[in-house]
């Protein structure tokens, strides 16, 4: 498959993989106590949450790594890739109950907003953008 074709899918997969994420960390810690009540005990798993960090990780380093080399050159995408990973990570680390579960999805909002600038950088995007600007109404 050309990478042309493959880059916009694997941001829209980062995209969506990071904004999950994202809401797992901010969701699970609210209603953990209800989370076995309605059979979904498994996603307060530690395995579950860094599985889907993981995940998330080797999405965004394959496509925004090689979207940096193959066609953009432009560092902003994963500098805000690795500033969301280190979020996540110093977020798990250090925070502790409600302080972990506000840090904890900005890293992933952030990684999401890093594919989306990604996204913008490789030219994906194949509608031009002048042509939707508001006219000034005189």
């Amino acid at each position: 498959m050309d990478f042309q074709k493959l880059s916009p899918r694997l941001d829209n997969i980062g995209i969506t993989a990071s904004t999950l994420c994202a809401v797992h960390c901010a969701v699970v810690p609210l209603a953990f106590t209800s989370l076995p009540l309605v059979g979904l005990g498994f996603l307060a798993n530690a395995w579950v949450e860094w599985g889907m960090i993981i995940f998330a990780l080797a999405i965004g380093v394959y496509s925004i790594g090689l979207s940096y080399r193959r066609t953009h050159h432009r560092a902003l995408p994963l500098a805000m890739l690795v500033l969301g990973f280190a979020i996540i990570i110093g977020g798990h680390g250090l925070a502790i109950g409600k302080t972990e579960a506000m840090i904890v999805p900005f890293g992933g909002l952030l990684i999401a907003a890093a594919h989306y600038v990604n996204y913008k950088y490789t030219g994906a995007c194949s509608h031009d953008h002048k042509t939707y600007k508001l006219k000034k109404v005189e």
